[in-house]
């Protein structure tokens, strides 16, 4: 099992664990610093931990050539900072006060001084993306480019007469599954893998990540137990929107009316939470999300048809299981 993911070739979760944690080792050192404030600020979000999705990712995409490449570890440091930096600065823009169970960095230092440890880690990606050459270079700032789009939109919220769900899913698209597609292409990329299968292991990359982002949202609400890494019902005490509450907002039951008040803003009162979690749970809204979220990984696992059979493939697909899974 490699981060929760089960694969079956014994030999293969060996060596993505492997290559995770030379990234890990790697990582380690590309967010110290000489300058002890900033050695343990920028190692704040890392030293909490995190799934390490994107480098396993990376990783199993590089078993579709050569994976001991030493660029192979590179581009999954790349990825991986670019996620903690986008981190530091999603925590500012939501004002949050806890990350991975600990403190935000903005709510331990300041929002300057979080945005600045954002940049470090962004300048930190950018110097080691420029060892992989000019072409990585560019499919790391296209990247940079949808993942700052995302949160624009994200910030701005729909425009007039723009549809709410459709533009969630555009941000979720830009902010998850643009980072997720190019760290699979990275892998493949980086391996010399085809470029058939780095195409076909992007597009998967997409789709899947947008699943990953998609799941987290049911089980903000469907989740006792905090299984997403945040305390169930913080989007709805943050008056954020998610799948499932873009689905009930959808509704034009004059029984959902109590309902769609709630979920018009922020919700303070916990005892109002409970009551809004335990309607959702049995609202036909957890069920559109789940399927929508099963189409996702269904699209994905399609793709991976253009991949020969063989333990790579089969791991990618139980990526699709697990996100399935979970969410059941």
């Amino acid at each position: 099992m490699v981060l929760g993911v089960e694969f079956d070739d014994a030999a293969l979760t060996a060596r993505v664990e492997a290559s995770v944690q030379r990234t890990e080792a790697a990582l380690e050192a590309a967010v110290r610093s000489s300058d002890g404030f900033l050695d343990e600020a920028a190692g704040h979000l890392f030293h909490a931990g995190g799934k390490r999705f994107r480098p396993m990712l990376v990783a199993l995409a590089a078993e579709l050539g050569d994976p001991e490449r030493q660029e192979v570890t590179t581009s999954a440091v790349v990825v991986e900072l670019t996620h903690l930096a986008t981190l530091y600065h999603d925590d500012v823009m939501d004002e949050a006060p806890l990350r991975r169970g600990a403190p935000s960095a903005n709510a331990r230092w300041t929002n300057s001084l979080a945005i600045l440890v954002g940049d470090f880690l962004f300048a930190q990606a950018s110097d080691r993306v420029a060892t992989l050459g000019p072409e990585a270079v560019s499919i790391q700032a296209r990247t940079f480019s949808r993942l700052v789009r995302g949160q624009i939109r994200e910030t701005i919220g729909p425009r007039d007469g723009e549809d709410p769900l459709e533009h969630y899913l555009d941000v979720v698209a830009d902010k998850t599954g643009s980072l997720i597609a190019t760290s699979a292409r990275f892998g493949a990329m980086m391996a010399g893998a085809s470029s058939e299968h780095e195409q076909i292991v992007t597009d998967f990359g997409e789709r899947i990540g947008v699943a990953f982002q998609l799941s987290d949202d049911i089980i903000d609400i469907a989740s006792e137990s905090g299984e997403s890494g945040k305390t169930p019902g913080t989007d709805l005490r943050e008056g954020v929107p998610t799948l499932p509450t873009l689905f009930a907002q959808r509704s034009s039951d004059p029984a959902d009316a109590e309902l769609l008040a709630r979920l018009s803003g922020p919700i303070s009162d916990d005892a109002v939470v409970e009551q809004t979690l335990t309607t959702l749970r049995s609202h036909a809204a957890m069920s559109q999300a789940r399927a929508y979220v099963r189409a996702e990984t269904d699209a994905a696992r399609e793709r991976l048809s253009g991949l020969p059979v063989g333990s790579v493939r089969s791991a990618l697909e139980a990526i699709c299981d697990t996100l399935t899974t979970r969410i059941t």
